[in-house]
């Protein structure tokens, strides 16, 4: 089943379905509609235990739009039976487009963004004489933050190789 970029941009256009796609991506298995409703309006409030009337606000939005629209796009199985939701295999094709990196809630961009940020800090501070940071020449300076960036890009890229793996050996 091939979503459109149409659906995934409808799918993720609501923080209610991207919190529930994290999470259930962070499970193994079937998760409770309540328990799943829970930790979206512990997130969305900020609060353990969330307020009922949130919980109550979060369930019946999951159970009457969120997880119908989830499932009929493939991304999620949902029993209505047994209120019990689960990844489908075709939820890859949704998490490519939210890019959320492996450790902790950074994207891929904040990670580039935060190595660049960082050697080039580092370099600035060598040219500049900073204290502990001028001990090290600019150009050892330079190469290692090259050698980082080039580090998380073939680790990105080998992330990537092994998700792509992984769906096609789903497909077999």
């Amino acid at each position: 089943m091939n979503i459109s970029e149409l659906q995934i941009h409808t799918i993720l256009a609501n923080e209610r379905r991207q919190v529930a796609l994290d999470q259930l991506r962070m499970g193994r298995g079937p998760i409770a509609v309540r328990e799943l409703s829970h930790y979206i309006a512990e997130v969305e409030s900020g609060l353990s235990p969330p307020p009922k009337p949130l919980r109550e606000s979060v369930y019946s939005s999951l159970v009457q739009t969120h997880l119908p629209t989830l499932h009929e796009a493939g991304v999620v199985v949902y029993d209505c039976d047994l209120k019990e939701v689960t990844l489908s295999s075709h939820a890859r094709s949704i998490q490519v487009y939210q890019d959320i990196f492996a450790i902790g809630e950074f994207t891929w961009a904040d990670l580039y963004r935060g190595v660049g940020l960082v050697g080039f800090l580092a370099i600035l501070g060598s040219l500049l004489d900073a204290p502990g940071v001028s001990v090290i020449d600019p150009l050892l300076w330079t190469s290692f933050s090259l050698f980082l960036l080039a580090t998380v890009s073939v680790y990105q890229l080998w992330t990537y190789r092994f998700s792509i793996y992984n769906l096609l050996s789903e497909h077999r």
